[in-house]
């Protein structure tokens, strides 16, 4: 089982420096934008940056968030972006249909998609958007707007919406998904806070928007000490006799318990990040 991705950081298409950087933080998918961090007047710059840097294969998953596929751009940034070697996926905001994904699909050129829930509608409809087009490799909540779409200002009331897009992407087939960005760059408490209840909700991962978040996201969605040595002994167990049994210290444990044992170790073989983030480059990655 290969270790899942834990972290996609943003960057904004129209500042290939930034992007350069961003390729060199750390992050196992760096996410280029072309949406809401791009001024009107900035798209078509944005766009043909992306696509120069994605005629070559990148040191690193790339995948590029789309304007909005009701929109007049989206359909210029496929047509530009979608058949480039170096492009790993296509993320397309404020998904509310499964016909949105399904006509994206016919013109991706066989694109990985991932659809962004960012409004009411797309929540309620998470899991016939999930089940779209086998294309649709992962579904995931944009809570900014969503947050403005419903009117919530405590965080807890968005944990419904959380909860009904992890069991639609199960229902699915598809992976966990991963949680929203922490708007707060500096506030890497509450980010670990926030990583932690997303855990425990079912989410893997987290999106990010700056280099500093990266580590903090990795650490709170690695498992423990004790969690590793808990799941080897659940595996060793399962490898010299099958089924379901009892182990010694009076845990039960059947297929179920032994699968998520093998993906917290698929988690533990996931490589480190190749470094830290110095102040400088933290300041130089705005």
């Amino acid at each position: 089982m290969s270790a899942p991705p834990l972290t996609w950081l943003y960057a904004p298409g129209d500042r290939p420096r930034v992007v350069a950087k961003a390729l060199a933080a750390g992050a196992d998918v760096v996410v280029v934008d072309l949406e809401d961090a791009v001024a009107a007047d900035r798209k078509e710059y944005a766009r043909d940056a992306t696509a120069e840097l994605l005629t070559e294969p990148q040191p690193v998953p790339v995948h590029v968030r789309v304007n909005a596929l009701d929109g007049p751009l989206a359909a210029a940034d496929l047509a530009a972006l979608a058949a480039l070697p170096g492009l790993s996926g296509l993320r397309l905001p404020k998904v509310t249909a499964p016909e949105q994904v399904t006509e994206v699909a016919a013109v991706a050129g066989g694109s990985p998609l991932y659809a962004l829930l960012e409004t009411a509608l797309g929540v309620e409809r998470a899991y016939g958007i999930a089940a779209a087009h086998p294309a649709l490799r992962g579904i995931a909540l944009g809570e900014a707007d969503l947050r403005a779409d419903l009117g919530v200002r405590g965080d807890t009331g968005l944990d419904w919406s959380r909860s009904r897009v992890v069991v639609a992407a199960r229902a699915a087939g598809l992976a966990p998904p991963s949680q929203t960005v922490h708007p707060d760059t500096r506030d890497l408490e509450g980010l670990a806070a926030s990583c932690a209840h997303g855990r425990a909700l079912g989410f893997l991962g987290r999106a990010a928007i700056h280099p500093r978040q990266l580590p903090i996201i990795e650490r709170a969605y690695l498992p423990t000490e004790r969690e590793l040595e808990e799941a080897e002994t659940i595996v060793k167990a399962a490898t010299v006799q099958p089924g379901a049994q009892a182990l010694p210290d009076g845990r039960f444990i059947d297929a179920a318990v032994v699968a998520t044992a093998r993906r917290t170790l698929s988690l533990a073989r996931r490589p480190s990040l190749p470094r830290a983030v110095s102040p400088a480059d933290a300041e130089g990655a705005r």
